[in-house]
């Protein structure tokens, strides 16, 4: 590959070590006012990348769409990027019992619950990968529960050309205004799609401006009235959720983020080497641009460095002029 394909990706955080910067996560980052305009960006937020798991509210709007009904906590899980704690794994198992389906039906990858505290009392149990543990499963168990509702193949239901991941890709398209033209998959299996930031920051400002009784609309509420379910415990995503009543966050690997404010504002940003760790504090200054409380936003703007269990630096995002 020439590097000439790659994205003109802009620093946007720094790591120090006492007098020193000694890391810069290189990047790019598009916030939106609520009007839909671009108010700032930082490298080439119209490259396309693959958002990851920053896409499962975009896939519950279409289950939702196809006619799928389920508690407001059961619908944050579909759209959610899971710790794989008790509470998450039974929810999910829930989703595919009420459809009268069991775990086994699950055509997800097999891991181990992604949180850290989750996965180390899960391996204390003896226990090893499983799909219902994996981050994706209670999205699986929604598209299943999908499929059964509208008398699809629930053994194919990620192959391309399924009724259910056809009717994403349309729904896709439509909230972000983007055509779909590269297909991929995710590491759960289903389709993942070549999108531009700034394409993603669009359809997560209609997710939260969306009246009541739209698919939209369902979805955003589901996960603002249950951020634990979008992530977990200790996630920033959920901390962010839980600090701005109204805020809509979800993250996907390889560093990408996604925050939408109640007034239809957006952050899109993409961490170009996939690190995690850069993910929120580079969102921050984009927040504080789009007027969020800065003392409320002091918990996510950086991280400490230490040095023999002290801090000696931080991790922040670059501030804008």
């Amino acid at each position: 590959m020439s590097t000439s394909t790659f994205p003109a990706h802009a620093p946007l955080a720094v790591q120090t070590r006492g007098e020193l910067v000694e890391s810069v996560h290189f990047g790019s980052l598009v916030a939106l006012g609520a009007d839909g305009r671009t108010v700032l960006t930082r490298g080439e937020p119209t490259a396309p990348n693959y958002p990851r798991s920053a896409l499962k509210p975009l896939m519950a709007v279409a289950m939702v769409r196809a006619g799928l009904r389920l508690s407001a906590e059961q619908l944050a899980l579909a759209s959610a990027s899971h710790s794989g704690s008790v509470d998450h794994r039974d929810l999910a198992a829930k989703i595919l019992a009420d459809a009268g389906l069991e775990p086994g039906a699950l055509r997800n990858s097999t891991d181990l619950p992604y949180g850290v505290a989750e996965q180390r009392a899960w391996l204390r149990e003896g226990n090893g990968p499983t799909q219902l543990a994996q981050n994706c499963s209670g999205k699986h168990a929604a598209m299943l529960a999908t499929c059964l509702l509208n008398g699809w193949d629930t053994e194919t239901y990620l192959h391309h050309d399924h009724p259910l991941p056809t009717l994403i890709r349309e729904v896709v398209a439509e909230l972000t205004g983007e055509p779909i033209t590269v297909v991929s998959a995710d590491g759960c299996g289903t389709e993942v799609f070549a999108l531009s930031l700034s394409s993603m920051a669009r359809a997560f400002g209609k997710l939260v401006t969306a009246p009541a009784g739209t698919a939209e609309y369902e979805v955003a509420a589901a996960m603002r009235a249950h951020p634990v379910m979008v992530a977990g415990l200790g996630r920033d995503v959920t901390a962010l959720m839980e600090a701005f009543p109204g805020v809509l966050a979800k993250d996907g690997f390889e560093g990408i983020q996604l925050i939408a404010l109640p007034d239809g504002s957006a952050v899109a940003l993409k961490i170009s080497d996939g690190g995690d760790r850069a993910r929120m504090p580079a969102a921050v200054p984009a927040l504080l641009a789009l007027g969020l409380d800065p003392a409320k936003l002091a918990a996510f703007d950086h991280l400490p460095v230490l040095g023999g269990g002290s801090p000696v630096g931080t991790l922040a995002g670059l501030p804008f002029p």
